[in-house]
């Protein structure tokens, strides 16, 4: 019976779980959208959405499954769209329309021509795309390629017009659902030694009962004897521990959403608070966890000059006034434009070539970028809206800028706080407005997107007004520096920028003659028409213009830290937790954050792990890295791959060592195989911290993840177990919630089995003084109301236990030092348990026996009732800051027993119990099962006092 009712208690936790989670998924499979057929649009479900159908989806929608992009009704050929919940970007996403079918008349003309398209088999990654749309009935055959610019994937969302798409993926196939990977249960370090207590009290039933029949003597059918025992002493196996740890776990997870301190945190994952009470090491994503991800344009530098936050004005004063040298030059520079200024006088040169150099810098910063400027309202319809959107392009107030990246934002921003502002970006042209007013139109003619491979990306660019063709571009600068003409001064400015903790992009032009720029496009749209090899070849092109390039200028962006990150990880590292950062981003960054965030402190030496390729690099640097003490470490992606391919249990053990370790260019995967080896190698619980869709993976491969909901979207917040709204809300998650909690179910744990314990060897010496007959004590009735209405509301209110106050935790982080050593909740501690089980089981069934008086009922009221009040009197004695819910509990579960005494008569003798002898009989037994407890309890404290209560006191 009661087995039935723990299984029903969890069953049904799962199955209301399943049947949320059933209710999403039919929510979103019965969306309607509207498809396309010969004969007009017709509703579908999105579950009925197949392959090759034509699906029509308006502004604000989300994209039902993967789809090449057909139509728009924008008349650039293009849209936007959000893709927060497929790669934790908040930024709109650029997408451009097949355009054979764009330039269609009408709608309906879509089924009037004879075109398929080709496209690769379902793949993981979410950046790029194959494929090729080719039109038949046309002559000659239209063959265009298809890329990730093409493509609309399921789970976005449409930000800008309506779309029609031809639906290549579905299910299974889609790019979204095939990069969730399946989340493990997870199950706590408590629960699993709590099993392994379990299995050593099935033992010791086992064990018992075969002493009891071998005691009897094997007489008759001795193994009915046995099974019998088992039965009886079957009490030993503490069944209850499930629900009530689960309604423990419940109760803590309400009080961390309750906790006025740390609003807006999360419980999502039920099963393990306590996990955050043994942490050994935090593992935290850089961009978005430890910063804002908020950017800040802070340097400018051109090799002669630097400009800085409070020289800024110079920048618009050269601007203010045009520069002349533009202006000749723009008349006769076709031929060439060195000999012109070779003639020029060599004084006035240098002010003016820093004028020209700040123009041209400036006007490569506001070109080269992927940001579109936004406006808000735009007022009428049809024609109205042309008039209303001219008249608006002026408006400053009400542009916003939209990016793949924040850095590109910020850069914008600031070309425009200097004077040189982007008005419009189409797919075809950007406007610039320079400080006098004027407008000047650019027509791009190619986009060469960033990649992470690249760490780059460039623009082709035509000035309408003199009709010269720059390339323009911009990226890393391991990428720029072999890229540009050589200097002298690119190197050293990234090393100091970046000490600064800056982020630095380098930007480069090439001035190209039409010629070369007609040669050099006839080449790249026949390697993007390519099946084979497709990315490769383009890139081949790409770079045969990426060849001594003019260097203009080194930017230096700021991304500022979150609120309390200092003395958060300061307070997390006192409580003994050993942080390691994982981040995506470029090595000097991840140093510089590293430093300012004191996630490595000043005095401390940063060992940079150089770049490995093979084993034997591997073995030497290790071998470096052995030689040092207590040092920060800095290692790649690469070289950690390459580490854990041949020294896996070296470079754990060394790693382990260091007091900070910054992981620094981690693809997704690599931060789930850090945890995942930190688990394997050391056998501490892990924790993950992340903000973003690249951190998903690492998080559930952890022991507990904590996600922050930030501004890279939500997904890290979903799939975590935790999720927090900042950083510094962990601190107080980690030393006051988890530390409580883990202490609290290890109380409750072994009092329950104690529980269980004491009622079982009552059980065996009543039944050895009865000549090991297999009878039971207490029938029916009496054993289920022991095991819940009369004890389970006070042991159950150990769960508002706490042994000191939360200021005092939060002051002393030392204290959840000693959380992780697992003393709490071990074999000593257990055996502890059972000793005192042992002893008082005996004393109460003794006792009552001793002092009974002829009539087996007494022996019965009193050894109960004794039982009852040693529990409650436990209960007590374990309790270490007393909670007006549990003198209640007592209360209630005192009085619950009284009450029931009077109809109870079956098994008790009223008449006796209301006796004077009855009273004292029960008294002195509960005094000698209960005092020396007391008094050890006391002795020990005097003696031997825990920590924490030094600091109460």
């Amino acid at each position: 019976m009661t087995q039935g009712f723990v299984l029903a208690v969890t069953i049904m936790r799962e199955a209301i779980d399943e049947f949320r989670r059933f209710q999403r998924d039919k929510e979103v499979n019965s969306q309607l959208y509207s498809k396309l057929t010969v004969r007009g649009k017709v509703q579908v479900k999105s579950s009925d959405i197949q392959v090759g159908d034509l699906i029509i989806v308006e502004k604000n929608q989300r994209i039902p499954s993967d789809m090449v992009f057909l139509r728009t009704s924008e008349k650039a050929g293009s849209c936007f769209i959000r893709t927060d919940q497929l790669d934790g970007e908040t930024d709109w996403k650029l997408k451009v329309a097949v355009s054979c079918t764009q330039r269609l008349p009408a709608l309906g003309d879509l089924f009037s021509i004879s075109a398929y398209v080709y496209a690769q088999k379902p793949q993981l990654d979410i950046h790029s795309f194959e494929g090729t749309f080719t039109r038949e009935d046309s002559d000659p055959p239209i063959h265009e390629s298809l890329s990730i610019e093409n493509t609309l994937w399921a789970n976005t969302i449409v930000a800008s017009g309506t779309v029609i798409g031809v639906v290549i993926y579905t299910g299974k196939e889609t790019r979204s659902v095939m990069n969730t990977s399946n989340p493990k249960n997870k199950v706590g370090l408590l629960d699993l030694e709590l099993n392994q207590l379990t299995k050593a009290l099935f033992v010791a039933l086992v064990a018992l009962s075969v002493v009891m029949v071998t005691l009897q003597g094997f007489v008759g059918p001795w193994y009915r004897s046995l099974f019998r025992f088992l039965l009886l002493f079957s009490y030993i196996i503490p069944i209850s521990l499930r629900v009530n740890l689960d309604m423990g776990k419940a109760a803590y997870g309400w009080m961390i959403m309750k906790d006025e301190s740390i609003p807006g945190t999360v419980v999502r994952t039920s099963t393990i608070p306590e996990e955050l009470g043994r942490l050994v090491y935090l593992l935290t994503d850089k961009t978005g966890t430890l910063t804002q991800n908020e950017m800040v344009f802070k340097r400018l530098h051109l090799g002669t000059v630097s400009y800085g936050a409070d020289t800024m004005d110079e920048i618009q004063g050269h601007l203010r006034n045009p520069c002349p040298q533009m202006q000749s030059q723009a008349g006769g520079n076709n031929a060439s434009s060195t000999p012109p200024r070779k003639a020029q006088s060599s004084a006035p040169k240098v002010r003016k070539s820093v004028s020209s150099r700040v123009h041209e810098a400036v006007k490569a910063i506001a070109l080269c970028h992927n940001v579109s400027p936004v406006y808000e309202s735009r007022a009428g319809v049809g024609g109205e809206a042309e008039y209303a959107e001219a008249d608006q392009d002026f408006s400053d107030g009400n542009r916003t800028y939209q990016a793949a990246s924040p850095d590109e934002v910020a850069l914008v921003q600031w070309t425009e706080s200097v004077g040189l502002t982007l008005v419009s970006r189409d797919l075809g042209s950007v406007q610039l407005r320079t400080p006098s007013g004027q407008i000047q139109t650019y027509c791009i003619l190619q986009m060469f997107p960033f990649t992470s491979e690249s760490k780059r990306m460039g623009v082709i660019v035509r000035d309408e007004s003199t009709a010269e063709i720059t390339f323009y571009m911009k990226g890393a600068d391991v990428a720029m520096s072999s890229i540009v003409q050589y200097n002298d001064w690119l190197e050293e400015e990234c090393g100091n920028m970046a000490r600064e903790g800056l982020r630095t992009l380098v930007v480069a032009k090439r001035a190209l003659t039409e010629e070369q720029y007609q040669d050099f496009e006839s080449r790249y749209s026949q390697a993007k028409l390519s099946i084979h090899d497709r990315a490769l070849k383009v890139a081949a092109v790409v770079e045969s213009l990426e060849r001594q390039m003019e260097l203009l200028c080194l930017t230096g962006v700021e991304d500022r830290l979150q609120a309390d990150v200092r003395p958060t990880l300061e307070l997390l590292r006192n409580a003994g937790i050993k942080i390691w950062m994982l981040t995506g981003d470029k090595l000097e960054t991840a140093t510089c954050i590293a430093k300012s965030s004191h996630l490595v402190s000043r005095t401390q030496d940063i060992h940079i792990f150089r770049p490995v390729t093979n084993r034997g690099e591997a073995h030497l640097e290790l071998n470096a890295f052995r030689r040092k003490h207590d040092c920060a470490l800095v290692i790649s992606g690469d070289s950690l791959e390459v580490c854990l391919k041949y020294y896996e249990h070296e470079l754990a053990e060394l790693a382990c060592q260091c007091p900070a370790v910054v992981c620094c260019r981690c693809s997704p995967t690599q931060k789930a195989r850090i945890a995942k080896l930190l688990q394997h190698h050391t056998g501490k619980r892990t924790c993950a911290v992340g903000d973003g869709g690249n951190d998903v993976s690492m998080i559930q491969a952890a022991d507990c993840g904590i996600g922050i909901e930030g501004k890279e979207g939500r997904q890290a917040s979903l799939a975590a177990d935790f999720s927090v709204t900042q950083f510094r809300h962990i601190g107080r998650l980690l030393m006051v919630h988890g530390r409580s909690s883990y202490k609290r179910s290890a109380a409750l744990g072994q009092f329950v089995m104690h529980r269980g314990l004491i009622i079982s060897t009552m059980q065996a010496v009543f039944s050895s003084v009865f000549y090991f007959a297999s009878v039971p004590l207490y029938q029916g009735f009496l054993m289920v109301g022991y095991a819940t209405i009369y004890t389970m509301f006070p042991v159950f209110s150990l769960v508002l236990d706490q042994d000191v106050k939360p200021e005092t935790a939060m002051l002393y982080p030392e204290l959840y030092k000693d959380l992780t050593k697992g003393r709490s909740l071990s074999f000593k501690t257990f055996l502890v348990w059972v000793l005192i089980s042992i002893y008082q089981g005996g004393i109460l069934m003794y006792g009552a026996l001793l002092l009974f008086e002829s009539e087996f009922v007494h022996v019965l009221a009193i050894s109960f009732t004794a039982l009852i009040l040693t529990e409650l009197l436990m209960v007590a004695l374990t309790i270490r800051t007393w909670h007006w819910l549990m003198a209640v509990a007592e209360v209630l579960s005192l009085g619950c027993y009284v009450a029931s005494l009077a109809f109870l008569n079956e098994y008790f003798d009223v008449a006796f119990i209301t006796t004077v002898t009855f009273v004292w009989k029960v008294s002195a037994i509960t005094m000698v099962s209960c005092l020396p407890l007391y008094v050890l309890k006391y002795l020990k404290r005097k003696l031997s006092p825990p920590s924490y209560t030094k600091l109460t006191s």
